[in-house]
């Protein structure tokens, strides 16, 4: 005969069970987690990145409607003025009429010895051509009246003014002289050009 004592209970291993469904539980919540996180963050980035657009869209509005206002405020004629100026400019540079070679040689065969020139500032003029402004330190007024004299006798410089001339702390005579300037490339040959009457004015003392 069999005899079996069926008072105790079979043993399971619940405990590996449970620790298997905790273990389970935590990652599908940890996974969770970070989608939940994920979606947060995507979200956040997609707002700005819609705040940024929609700056930037009416930056460009701003910056089409003063483009279009500084438009309208050009001045035509303005605008053929310094075009002819470019054109002008360009038609010397490309003959190659102007050099600061040449200039700065005649300044030297010009200049006194108690003349320093301390500036010289190009620059085209419609009527004139090439206009130097020409800034200059002297011992003395007849010193300046020299160099003058000495520019025009050259015959490349013409219609020769003195627009400022003062005594600076140490005695000197700082002065600013402004003259059409003909390239030697560019005068015809002859005679050097006729001065204008009037047209040079000597230093005051």
């Amino acid at each position: 005969m069999i005899r079996t004592n069926l008072s105790t209970r079979p043993f399971y291993n619940e405990r590996a069970v449970r620790l298997a469904l905790i273990a389970v539980a935590l990652a599908v919540a940890a996974a969770t987690a970070f989608n939940v996180s994920g979606v947060i963050r995507y979200s956040r980035s997609d707002t700005e990145l819609a705040t940024e657009a929609s700056h930037d869209e009416t930056r460009a509005v701003d910056l089409r409607k003063e483009a279009a206002r500084l438009r309208a405020s050009v001045d035509p004629r303005q605008m053929d003025f310094a075009s002819a100026e470019a054109h002008q400019a360009n038609e010397l540079i490309d003959r190659r009429t102007f050099s600061w070679t040449d200039l700065f040689n005649r300044f030297e065969t010009t200049l006194p010895d108690d003349v320093r020139i301390t500036t010289v500032r190009p620059r085209i003029d419609r009527d004139k051509g090439f206009v130097i402004v020409i800034g200059l330190v002297a011992k003395s007024v007849d010193d300046v009246n020299q160099f003058m004299e000495n520019l025009e006798t050259s015959g490349a410089f013409v219609s020769l003014l003195s627009r400022e001339d003062h005594v600076d702390d140490q005695g000197l005579v700082e002065s600013t002289l402004e003259t059409a300037y003909v390239p030697a490339g560019s005068r015809p040959a002859g005679p050097g050009p006729a001065r204008p009457a009037g047209a040079r004015g000597a230093v005051r003392r």
